[in-house]
């Protein structure tokens, strides 16, 4: 059996594909530049133009090992935006939108990154990205909302009939005090303004 490497160090770094060079981000690690610049490069050739984030594992022995993720979401987003940057203040200002299969096709090609395998939490993710970068995606921000809003009318039910089923208990509990009866009229909030008339 194959005695395992110790490991001294794990750096996690970002180079554009196919152009990392030698430089003082790799000096500290200890490795033979050259050497991780060539297989880097080498192994992210066909990415061209996109920065790739890469984990480096460092052993005592000075040899390594790496491993490629994905390009960043922010990234992924801009470019199918069209977009340099995203919205300073992404609460006031959206500076792009766009469309649903975009959304669904950064999803699936940054599920090896992601922690789920479900398409539909991916795109989940990635939209919450896109609405803090000022970006709206066509078609899915309006179910988001939608459920946002069904969530909070679900909420708000809730609490009514809580507050119904209380105020019917503590009638029981003054009838059973008092050995009396009394009526309990709830009035609903749409029911104020008819009986003010």
């Amino acid at each position: 059996m194959a005695k395992k490497k110790e490991v001294v160090r794990v750096a996690k770094l970002q180079f554009n594909a196919g152009q990392a060079k030698p430089g003082p981000e790799l000096a500290g690690l200890g490795i033979v530049m050259p050497e991780f610049t060539k297989q880097f490069n080498d192994a992210t050739r066909e990415r061209s133009g996109e920065p790739v984030p890469v984990q480096i594992i460092v052993y005592k022995d000075k040899s390594f090992d790496f491993k490629l993720f994905t390009a960043p979401t922010s990234f992924m987003l801009k470019k199918a935006a069209g977009i340099k940057s995203g919205s300073a203040n992404s609460k006031t200002t959206i500076v792009a939108t766009i469309k649903k299969s975009q959304l669904e096709d950064i999803a699936k090609y940054k599920m090896p990154d992601l922690n789920t395998k479900n398409l539909e939490e991916a795109m989940h993710t990635i939209a919450g990205t896109a609405r803090n970068m000022g970006i709206l995606v066509e078609g899915y921000d309006d179910i988001v909302k939608a459920r946002e809003e069904a969530k909070l009318a679900a909420k708000e039910a809730a609490s009514a009939a809580a507050f119904e089923a209380k105020l019917e208990s503590d009638a029981a509990q003054l009838l059973a005090e008092n050995k009396q009866s009394a009526e309990v009229e709830v009035i609903k909030e749409k029911d104020k303004g008819n009986k003010d008339e």
